[in-house]
């Protein structure tokens, strides 16, 4: 991995980062707090990060945007599970990940993760690859706003060839899944890693993208649903709605693993957990209810588009 190439990945992720939470804030009307930092010397990372986070807004009540840019002397399992080949290589490390969970019920939570990995095996050349995609969870489904997300993942893939949305749909659909509860996260989206065969330029312009589609994936949804009258039954289905989003980034999710496994920095890894969530023993949702109709009618993988 050259020295150009770091750096132009670098500045484009906190261009990315910059242009992404500035558009949050003019929504929320609310301030990300900034939060720089850098690893110490001794510690098994090197490198550094900036974490903006937002939390008790008026429309965001928890919103963690991170990038980071870190180097370590040897790739965690996680990230070899699928190339044992550069198990134990020195490696390099950048991206861009984002949660947002709105205050209003009816507002979906979101995540988006774009990413960069460099690794140099053993008397080996430097291996490079990307990953990232953006995916929707909602509390209570709309048939419009999935259909829009979709059609904007969709349009984002486009000039990368025809296969990309059929497939990395697919992938999603297949990763962000609770495999102990046997239900879908949420709707999903788009979902990439491993991404290295089309070379670097093909790689990079893959990456940028899915992250310059994604303010327009989301926010049309956010103000369509922002303002929306919720009571007390609504905000604890989502609380508990919660509670599996929870479950899935603590259990499942690689990128959570590959931060705590390699040593990266807690706080800014766990920016995606919500400020609140709660758990039911076998809750019991009444038929037909707007509750029940999510799992029943949304959280089925399903064409959107």
């Amino acid at each position: 991995m050259t020295q150009s190439r770091t750096d132009t990945v670098r500045a484009w992720l906190q261009g990315l980062q910059r242009r992404i939470t500035d558009g949050m804030q003019a929504v929320d009307g609310g301030a990300f707090l900034r939060d720089a930092w850098s690893k110490a010397p001794g510690e098994p990372l090197q490198g550094d990060g900036v974490t903006l986070i937002l939390e008790d807004g008026a429309v965001l009540e928890r919103a963690g945007c991170g990038f980071s840019h870190v180097r370590g002397p040897r790739l965690p399992p996680s990230a070899t599970q699928h190339r044992p080949e550069l198990a134990g290589a020195p490696f390099e490390a950048m991206g861009v990940s984002l949660v947002f969970h709105p205050r209003n019920p009816y507002a979906p939570t979101v995540h988006m993760n774009v990413r960069m990995i460099a690794a140099t095996p053993a008397g080996g050349e430097p291996v490079c690859w990307f990953g990232g995609g953006m995916d929707l969870t909602p509390i209570y489904g709309f048939e419009e706003d999935a259909r829009h997300f979709h059609r904007a993942c969709r349009d984002a893939l486009a000039p990368h060839g025809a296969d990309k949305y059929p497939r990395f749909k697919r992938w999603c659909d297949e990763y962000f899944y609770l495999k102990h509860r046997n239900e879908p996260r949420g709707i999903g989206g788009i979902f990439f890693d491993d991404v290295a065969e089309p070379g670097f330029d093909a790689g990079f312009a893959l990456l940028q993208g899915v992250g310059d589609a994604f303010l327009g994936a989301y926010t049309p949804i956010l103000l369509r649903r922002k303002d929306t009258p919720y009571g007390e039954c609504e905000r604890a289905f989502q609380l508990y709605r919660r509670g599996r989003y929870v479950e899935f980034n603590l259990v499942w999710d690689r990128g959570t693993h590959f931060g705590l496994q390699s040593g990266g920095r807690t706080e800014s890894i766990l920016l995606s957990m919500p400020p609140l969530a709660r758990w039911a023993y076998q809750p019991t949702l009444e038929p037909g209810s707007p509750e029940a109709e999510l799992t029943q009618r949304f959280l089925v993988p399903q064409e959107w588009v």
